[in-house]
């Protein structure tokens, strides 16, 4: 569906926000597309299940207005009643001030992807929809690109501008080095002080993240995205063949009929330990995956939480 939208998108006039001469015009593309891709799925009607499943801080009290049929009789103000010698009821609004906050696994093998799009873009265009969708509930977003460390860190913002150069963030910027979750969200964690809603979007390949995730899950409202492709979890049943490490360049010789078992079943551990540790946390995980359209499962996502924050 994505990919429909973007190849029938007009393409829009010179931004001065992500057309700078020194980046490379692939990346400008990608970002423009990305923009006007979820911007335009944001108007379908992602802002209003974001609306509906992220609530602000509580309740503030607006005005009264006299009593109408059906009204809850539990907001009636009693004082204002006794001074009119007639029911009134207090109205109230949602008080937002909310901030989200997007943090992305920007490893080496998030730049790896079988099928049409890399677990990277699958990243970026994800991060782009919340916060566009964020923004448009007038929210601030904020985000952190995670590696073996926090590499970069971009302040809640609620402008179009911060948006785009956080896509183009996780577009561009690749951590050197092995991942390590537990070091870089911890490190994240010790920065953001103010409680928030914090997605979490990795595909959680051979790292430790245990120790930093039941610690955001304790003072955030965390939400685990799972990025996946396909190939992540078996070997090319041929061999022997060389393989290369994306994140620490070493080399290796494979056969993928002799190992790939072994693989396969280490991969399937990984995952199932990543779902037991969200479960037992209360920690809502999303997996998103590089061959399929992503909205389905987000759509899905946000019903149930929208039920489970109803009960």
């Amino acid at each position: 569906m994505l990919s429909r939208i973007l190849r029938r998108s007009p393409q829009p006039p010179a931004d001065p926000v992500i057309d700078r001469p020194e980046l490379p015009r692939d990346l400008l593309r990608k970002v423009r597309r990305i923009e006007i891709a979820t911007n335009r799925l944001v108007d379908q009607g992602v802002a209003g299940d974001y609306h509906s499943v992220f609530k602000g801080r509580g309740m503030e009290f607006a005005e009264v207005r006299p009593y109408q049929a059906g009204d809850d009789v539990r907001s009636i103000d009693w004082n204002v009643t006794a001074r009119m010698g007639e029911p009134y009821v207090k109205m109230f609004v949602e008080e937002r001030d909310l901030t989200v906050f997007v943090a992305v696994d920007v490893s080496g093998s998030l730049g790896f992807g079988s099928r049409a799009i890399l677990k990277r873009e699958l990243a970026a265009e994800l991060t782009a929809l919340l916060a566009f969708a964020a923004v448009r509930n007038q929210d601030r977003v904020g985000a952190a690109l995670l590696s073996d460390r926090m590499d970069l860190f971009l302040p809640p913002s609620r402008r179009r501008a911060h948006v785009l150069r956080l896509v183009r963030e996780v577009l561009m910027r690749q951590g050197r080095g092995p991942t390590d979750l537990d070091n870089a969200l911890g490190g994240l964690l010790s920065t953001l002080k103010r409680r928030s809603v914090l997605f979490l979007i990795s595909d959680f390949i051979d790292t430790p993240y245990a120790g930093a995730i039941k610690a955001a899950a304790a003072r955030h409202d965390l939400i685990v995205v799972e990025i996946v492709d396909p190939k992540d979890d078996h070997l090319p049943a041929v061999g022997p063949v060389v393989l290369r490490d994306a994140e620490t360049g070493r080399t290796a010789l494979v056969d993928g009929r002799r190992q790939g078992a072994d693989h396969a079943a280490r991969r399937k551990a990984q995952r199932q330990e990543l779902a037991r540790l969200t479960r037992g946390l209360g920690v809502d995980h999303l997996v998103l995956s590089t061959d399929r359209p992503y909205m389905a499962p987000l759509v899905a996502f946000f019903e149930r939480r929208r039920r489970r924050l109803a009960r």
